[in-house]
C-alpha cells in the first residue's frame, strides 16, 4: 500500500432531552459542549492539541475532523478519540444547563440520519497524486463505493410506502449524483471539490461523502483499507474493466434495500451482477496488484479480511455480527422482534436503531455489545485515551498539536488551519505547513524549547 494521508470527518447528531417542557436552541447546547474542549475567547471552530479540528457544521451538528493520519490504525484510534472527547464534555455541559434551570440529558449520536428524514455525513479523505487523471480514478472507483456498503453500511430502518424496511446503508438513499462539487444540495458518491489542504502542485484530496459513520472498529478498518488498496492500484495503472454501472445512483439504493445481498444491478454493458460479485472483481484485481510486487503486511491483512468477509456475506451475512455494524444491528432487531413478538414499526425498534450510535458508554447499544465481548476490536482503550490529547507522530498533525500546546501554555492568541500556523499580535508570525507527511518543523521546535519541561 502506498504511503498516504487519511482523514475522517464525522458529523454528530445531537439531542437535548429536558426534564421539563421547554424549547432550547440546539446552538446553546453545542456551545456548552464546546466549552469543555475549547478555551474561552478562542474561536468556536478550532483545532485541538491532538491536531484534530472541532467545529459546528451546517444544520447545527458538531463535526470532528481527525488529524492527518498515515496509517489505518492511527485513523481508527483518532476517529474513536473524537467520540471520547465529545463524551467527556457532556457532564459539564449538562451541569451548565442545570445552573440555568434547564435540567436534562444531552445525547450525541454517531449516525447519519434523524427521524425527520435529514441526513448528515461521514466524509473520508485520501491524499492522492495530483498527476494521476482524477476523472479516470473516479470512474474506476464509483462501482467500488456503490457496492462497498455491503460491509461498510451502518444499517437503518426506514419506511417504504408506509411500511418499515431495513436498509444496509443510512446514506445510500440520500445520494443523488455520481460526482458533484457540493456536499449538501447535490450529494454525490465522490465529491470533486479540489481542496487538497497541501501543496496543490503535488497532491489532490479524494473526498468521499457516500459512506456511513461506523461504530465498529473493524468496519472502519475494512472500509478504509480496501479503499486505500483499490486507489493505489488504480493510481499505478491497474484498471478495473467492464464494471461501469448503468445507473450508479439507482444501484446504490437498490443494493441498500436488500439485506439478503441477492439484488443484481445493471452494468453499462448490459450484464447484471450482485454487489458481492462486483466486490470480488475488485478483490481479484487488488490481489493481482499485490502479487505484482507491491506486497506489504497491511495490504495482505486487508485483502485477507476482505476475502473472508465477502465469503461469509455470500454464505450467511448474519455470521458477521462481531464485525459489521449493519449486521450487528439487524441481528439485534430480529432477535428483539422475535423475542417480544412485536412488529418492525414498534417504537422500541426505532430506539435500538438510534441508541446503537449513542457515543456514551453507559447508554450506547454498540458499547454494551463491546463490553460484553460481542464486537471485535482493532485498537485498545489506552491508545484512544492518548489520542485525545496527543496527535499522530508521523504527520504534520504533530507540528500543529505542538504549536497549539505552546500557544495555549504561553497564553498567546493564534490562528491555525490545515496548512499554516500563526501567532497573532505582537511579533506576529506565520508558519507554513504544506507537506502533510512532514512531522517536524524547526521553528515550532524552537518555540517548544521555551516551555518548561513539565508542560
Amino acid at each position: 500500500m502506498k504511503p498516504r494521508i487519511f482523514g475522517i470527518e464525522s458529523e454528530y447528531g445531537l439531542v437535548f432531552s429536558p426534564t421539563v417542557l421547554l424549547s432550547l436552541p440546539i446552538e446553546k447546547v453545542i456551545g456548552y459542549i464546546f466549552e469543555g474542549l475549547i478555551p474561552k475567547n478562542w474561536p468556536s471552530s478550532t483545532f485541538l492539541q491532538n491536531g484534530a479540528r472541532l467545529y459546528q457544521d451546517t444544520g447545527c451538528h458538531p463535526e470532528y475532523a481527525t488529524p492527518e493520519c498515515s496509517t489505518i490504525v492511527d485513523l481508527i484510534v483518532h476517529d474513536k478519540a473524537g467520540e471520547r472527547l465529545l463524551e467527556a464534555c457532556l457532564p459539564a455541559a449538562e451541569k451548565r444547563l442545570r445552573e440555568e434551570g434547564l435540567s436534562g440529558d444531552i445525547s450525541v449520536f454517531k449516525n447519519n440520519t434523524d427521524f425527520l428524514g435529514n441526513t448528515y455525513g461521514c466524509h473520508e479523505n485520501f491524499l492522492m497524486n495530483r498527476h494521476v487523471n482524477f476523472w479516470n480514478v473516479t470512474e474506476q472507483l464509483i462501482p467500488f463505493f456503490v457496492t462497498r456498503q455491503i460491509f461498510a453500511g451502518a444499517g437503518k430502518v426506514m419506511k417504504v410506502n408506509g411500511h418499515p424496511h431495513f436498509f444496509i446503508s443510512q446514506r445510500a438513499q440520500h445520494i443523488h449524483e455520481k460526482t458533484s462539487s457540493s456536499t449538501t444540495s447535490s450529494r454525490s458518491i465522490i465529491n470533486t471539490r479540489d481542496e487538497p489542504h497541501a501543496d496543490a502542485e503535488k497532491y489532490r484530496r479524494l473526498h468521499i461523502i457516500v459512506g456511513d459513520s461506523n461504530m465498529s472498529e473493524f468496519t472502519t478498518y475494512l472500509k478504509i483499507g480496501t479503499a486505500a488498496v483499490v486507489l493505489s492500484m488504480i493510481e499505478d495503472g491497474f484498471q478495473v474493466r467492464e464494471l461501469q454501472l448503468d445507473d450508479p445512483v439507482r444501484a446504490i439504493r437498490e443494493i441498500s434495500r436488500d439485506p439478503t445481498l441477492k439484488q443484481r444491478v445493471k452494468l453499462e454493458n448490459g450484464q447484471e451482477l450482485s454487489a458481492i460479485e462486483i466486490q470480488r472483481t475488485y478483490l481479484e484485481c487488488a490481489q493481482n496488484y499485490i502479487d505484482a510486487g507491491r506486497e506489504d503486511e497491511v495490504s495482505k491483512d486487508v485483502l485477507w479480511n476482505w476475502a473472508r468477509v465477502l465469503d461469509r456475506l455470500d454464505a450467511d451475512p448474519m455470521s458477521l455480527t462481531r464485525e459489521l455494524d449493519w449486521v450487528s444491528k439487524r441481528h439485534l432487531m430480529c432477535s428483539y422482534v422475535d423475542g417480544k413478538r412485536c412488529g418492525w414499526d414498534d417504537p422500541r425498534i426505532a430506539m435500538i436503531d438510534l441508541q446503537y450510535h449513542n457515543i456514551r458508554h453507559s447508554k450506547g447499544v454498540y458499547y454494551l455489545l463491546e463490553r460484553n465481548n460481542r464486537m471485535d476490536r482493532m485498537v485498545d482503550d489506552q491508545a484512544i485515551r492518548d489520542a485525545m490529547s496527543i496527535p499522530p507522530q508521523s504527520t504534520r498533525a504533530k507540528v500543529r498539536g505542538d504549536f497549539i500546546r505552546f500557544a495555549q501554555a504561553k497564553n498567546r492568541p493564534y490562528t491555525v488551519d490545515w496548512t499554516y500556523l500563526k501567532l497573532n499580535g505582537y511579533w506576529e508570525e506565520t508558519i507554513l505547513c504544506m507537506d502533510p507527511f512532514e512531522a517536524t518543523n524547526m521553528r515550532v521546535s524552537e518555540l517548544l524549547e521555551q516551555l518548561p519541561a513539565s508542560t
